[in-house]
């Protein structure tokens, strides 16, 4: 956790200070699969992002062993066999946000964020669709995107092939408050 928040800090002193810095401390992050045999679904509540409303710069980082399954084994596999998190600890993004909605009205904006994908220590090109809502000076994101193991060299073994989609699922809630 302390490593996350290394990398939030010496992104955010690349920002502008002052006015329009947001953080996230505890973004909301699950993913599922569903296979024939059995589905596959985890949680987190650890990710960290910053968000700059001047650049539109969007940046998100997660510590792979920070989610949680129903099933120990699940995790298990999960964290040795798939994502190896022992030697890829964290999934980050870094992007920015096509569009530039009106922080200071309440309502809900569909946004576009282009950048790139960083998991399993390979990186993707990506354009994720969401939405951010302002709530009396509350700014949350949403997003649901799929991610394509093969994308980021995630190897699933032929044996348990039909236990694992190809593509995961993945849904993120990031809620933001004023940099201090």
């Amino acid at each position: 956790m302390k490593h996350i928040s290394i990398i939030l800090l010496a992104w955010m002193s690349l920002f502008q200070t002052g006015q329009g810095l947001y953080m996230c401390k505890n973004a909301e992050i699950s993913l599922f699969s569903s296979a024939p045999i059995e589905d596959i679904a985890a949680k987190t509540s650890s990710g960290q992002s910053v968000y700059n409303s001047g650049t539109g710069d969007l940046v998100f980082s997660v510590a792979i062993n920070t989610f949680k399954f129903p099933k120990s084994l699940m995790q298990e596999h999960f964290n040795s066999d798939y994502l190896e998190s022992d030697k890829y600890p964290h999934a980050t993004f870094k992007g920015k946000i096509q569009e530039h909605p009106d922080l200071t009205k309440n309502g809900t904006y569909p946004i576009t964020v282009t950048g790139v994908l960083d998991v399993h220590n390979v990186k993707q090109n990506r354009t994720i669709p969401g939405t951010l809502t302002v709530n009396n000076g509350t700014i949350t994101m949403k997003s649901e995107f799929m991610v394509k193991c093969v994308d980021h060299h995630i190897d699933i073994p032929r044996l348990v092939f039909h236990n694992i989609a190809e593509s995961i699922k993945m849904n993120v809630t990031a809620t933001y408050t004023a940099a201090k």
